[in-house]
């Protein structure tokens, strides 16, 4: 019996060219909303993005109580849909959507782990017809609201492979799977370091956070 193998991506910056999240907000909730919320979160939106770990967590969480809490889950879904499938129209990269299929073209099991959303990331789970997806699980109420917390922790860092190998180990392969991982930036560290053979796929190759591991090429393994 072969040994069973997991592809793990990553989605922004990975398998899209950069963040998707506040162009999903302003999808969702319109430019006016995302405007005023974000306006006076700003100065922890720029603190998060520089510090990274839990203070960014929160002020994501923050800016998503701010606009998301009180939508119905059901409109939500429907415009996240519509979303990504334009988003990732326009913002794939090619080359790794290519090395995704690569997978699945040996049989392989796909999974996106990914900070987004699992509302959109279940999207991509059915457009390219992999085998699961773990993102940001958000909170809904008995209502069918959504709160604007999170329902879990935010998928990133150490809970990207918490996350895999909660999944992995649901699936009862017959052996411990060969994993293949594939991240652009800090958040996916762990990710990378719990994987067989790890890539990097940042833009920003010796100097990005990843430049550890080794880079993706055409002739990877």
């Amino acid at each position: 019996m072969s040994t069973p193998v997991v592809a793990a991506f990553d989605l922004d910056g990975t398998l899209t060219k950069g963040g998707s999240v506040f162009h999903w907000l302003r999808h969702v909730c319109g430019n006016a909303a995302v405007a005023r919320v974000a306006a006076p979160l700003s100065p922890a939106l720029v603190n998060g993005a520089i510090r990274s770990g839990h203070y960014a967590d929160d002020t994501k969480e923050r800016l998503f109580r701010g606009l998301l809490r009180g939508r119905a889950l059901e409109d939500v879904a429907a415009a996240s849909r519509e979303f990504i499938l334009e988003h990732l129209a326009h913002e794939a990269r090619l080359d790794v959507v290519a090395r995704l299929r690569w997978h699945l073209e040996r049989g392989d099991d796909v999974v996106l782990v990914s900070a987004s959303p699992q509302l959109y990331v279940d999207v991509l789970v059915q457009h390219f017809g992999i085998a699961g997806g773990l993102g940001t699980r958000l909170e809904v109420d008995d209502a069918g609201r959504l709160t604007g917390s999170y329902e879990g922790a935010n998928c990133r860092g150490t809970e990207k492979m918490r996350r895999l190998s909660e999944w992995i180990e649901s699936r009862h392969y017959p052996s411990s799977p060969v994993i293949y991982a594939y991240g652009n930036s800090r958040g996916d560290r762990r990710l990378l370091a719990g994987a067989t053979f790890p890539y990097d796929v940042g833009r920003l190759g010796r100097w990005g956070a990843l430049r550890t591991y080794p880079r993706l090429r055409p002739d990877s393994p």
